[in-house]
């Protein structure tokens, strides 16, 4: 019986481990919030970026829907003309992001400006960076 339950704790490590290393962290917003980037996420064609970022909420977003706990966001980002475009959000009620609050596609993204310090900004900034 020890063996069987060792053996299941060995076995979870590295899937524990794996999901540790798929979130790369990039720095904070201006409220302190930490942001990360999904490594595997990142696809480059000239000087756009599509990637999956992702917020931890130092103190919980309060909304009519329920508290955002974390968020993720999938978008383009335009290292030319320094503007985002946010393809779909989604922001969850619980540290392990099972609970979905709420979840947005955007049909037709536009381009717009990253305000300083926003997740958007982080992300801009450290995908856009000289590689």
């Amino acid at each position: 019986m020890r063996t069987l339950a060792l053996l299941t704790l060995i076995a979870a490590i590295p899937s524990a481990a794996h999901a540790q290393k798929r979130w790369t962290p990039i720095g904070t917003t201006s409220s302190g919030n930490p942001v990360f980037v999904d490594a595997k996420s990142v696809k480059r064609t000239g000087a756009l970026v599509a990637a999956t970022v992702r917020v931890e909420f130092v103190k919980p977003v309060a909304t009519p829907s329920g508290d955002w706990m974390s968020g993720r966001v999938s978008g383009t980002y335009d290292c030319a003309r320094k503007s985002v475009a946010a393809k779909e959000q989604t922001y969850y009620g619980d540290k392990a992001e099972t609970k979905v609050v709420q979840h947005k596609v955007n049909k037709m993204p536009g381009y717009g400006p990253a305000l300083a310090g926003s997740l958007p900004a982080v992300a801009l900034d450290y995908l856009c960076k000289a590689k």
